[in-house]
């Protein structure tokens, strides 16, 4: 029986990367594309997404984050919401170390589905002894 594709986590920082054509988007765009092919879940929880969300309106507007989000679904990113298991995951995160919180849900959906998680952000240097991290390259 051929073994399960373990999910990719996406953070804001990939997707970020992603978006605004950054050398880590290129190595996020290959991430999805190989996820796809294995038939891995790719997973950002709802906080990640708004995280995403607002950096784009801020910089841009709240249609253009609107339509960047939508692109972001048609890619097969799948949007996790959060329950009190996650969260509550996400805050012992937080309790331990020093990152922000949303970041904290980020890790908190990559242990609870043992996924990879994909980031460029050294925050998460703090927790990577409790889950696996693929690292972009900068």
């Amino acid at each position: 029986m051929p073994k399960k594709p373990r999910p990719v986590i996406l953070d804001s920082w990939s997707v970020l990367a992603y978006l605004e054509d950054e050398p880590e988007g290129k190595q996020v765009a290959d991430i999805i594309i190989e996820a796809h092919e294995k038939g891995a879940p790719i997973m950002m929880t709802a906080v990640n997404i708004a995280e995403t969300w607002y950096i784009v309106a801020r910089q841009t507007s709240t249609h253009e984050a609107d339509h960047l989000i939508a692109d972001l679904i048609r890619l097969g990113i799948e949007i996790k919401n959060v329950d009190w298991k996650l969260a509550r995951e996400a805050a012992s995160f937080k309790a331990k170390v020093r990152m922000s919180f949303s970041d904290c849900f980020a890790a908190a959906l990559a242990k609870e589905s043992k996924g990879d998680l994909v980031t460029g952000d050294n925050e998460f240097r703090q927790v990577e002894r409790e889950i696996r991290i693929i690292w972009l390259k900068q």
